[in-house]
């Protein structure tokens, strides 16, 4: 896999941002040697959202740089309100960046259950309102990229993860996947650092954002464990697996994903847990008692996202920023 690219001036392209990720909007427009677009994006007294483009968009290719993540509900309204105050102001072509794709864990109907799939709601809700392409950061659920019907580009944090993982003298590391279904992607975080082991978190959950550690598949006998994930929520599982691991005779814990939720007690769950470090990035704004923690570190996806945009609005391949 590439390290982190180098971008380079992107000059006929326009940036926009909601409320939900300045920071990270403003060191994208950085990388790329531009500002970002003038907009005035706020609520009416009665907490409608309210846009109001503030510069000439016709016929201009515009990125509008939006997680949605919480408040949820807002920050989606605001990104689809943009989309349609930008597609009325002739804007040539729309992408929506959304590093953090909220909504995206109701992504099907687990054994007939009664229950939306707000995922794809979410995805004909974009499309609707005229969004021609979306570039999002590792999507919980790949297959997410079919409920689009526009094109969607879903661009990965592991360069950015990887790097900070080969800076930290790992001994003997073993990456572990926190159940079943992150086997794939821990796999291939493993392959990247020199073929290191691969171990698995054998866990139940009797209802949502409750886990149970059941045991460990493989071997971390005094070994280093890199446990790692597309997002933590409120830390319990990622806790528990932790404790799990130490139980086990682990050396160290490291705790890597890309997407820090961080909801409910997320912050005293970290804090009290036997996890030597948790990394993350910068695709949703870490609050402030998460930030207080000695132990959580902060990396950035503006990066991969420059050069993302840089590629999209060039009409190149973005899968080979991923070749290695």
């Amino acid at each position: 896999m590439k390290h982190t690219p180098e971008v380079h001036t992107v000059p006929d392209i326009k940036l926009f941002a909601g409320n939900a990720t300045p920071a990270l909007a403003k060191k994208i427009a950085d990388r790329l040697f531009c500002k970002l677009g003038d907009a005035a994006v706020g609520v009416f007294s009665d907490g409608e959202i309210s846009v109001q483009i503030n510069e000439n968009v016709r016929g201009a290719d515009v990125f509008i740089i939006q997680s949605t993540c919480a408040p949820t509900n807002d920050n989606l309204m605001e990104l689809i309100v943009m989309v349609d105050a930008l597609r009325r102001a002739s804007a040539g072509r729309i992408t929506a960046v959304i590093p953090y794709f909220g909504y995206a864990r109701q992504d099907r109907r687990v054994r007939s259950a009664r229950v939306p799939i707000t995922a794809k709601v979410v995805a004909d809700f974009l499309s609707s309102v005229g969004v021609d392409r979306v570039l999002t950061c590792d999507l919980h659920a790949e297959q997410i990229q079919g409920f689009f019907d526009v094109p969607v580009d879903n661009v990965f944090g592991s360069p950015v993860l990887l790097e900070d993982m080969l800076s930290k003298n790992l001994d003997n590391p073993v990456v572990v996947s926190p159940d079943i279904g992150g086997v794939v992607r821990a796999r291939a975080i493993a392959k990247l650092l020199d073929d290191s082991d691969l171990a698995i978190i054998d866990k139940r959950r009797p209802r949502a954002n409750v886990a149970q550690v059941m045991h460990i598949i493989g071997d971390v006998q005094g070994r280093d464990c890199i446990i790692v994930d597309d997002m933590i929520d409120t830390g319990g599982t990622l806790c528990k697996a932790a404790e799990a691991l130490k139980e086990h005779g682990a050396n160290r814990v490291f705790a890597y994903a890309t997407h820090p939720v961080f909801s409910g007690n997320a912050a005293k769950n970290i804090a009290e847990s036997v996890i030597d470090e948790v990394i993350v990035t910068d695709t949703i704004p870490l609050n402030k008692d998460i930030e207080a923690l000695e132990k959580v570190t902060q990396l950035s996806m503006s990066a991969v996202l420059a050069e993302a945009i840089r590629r999209v609005s060039n009409e190149e391949s973005i899968s080979a920023m991923f070749k290695h």
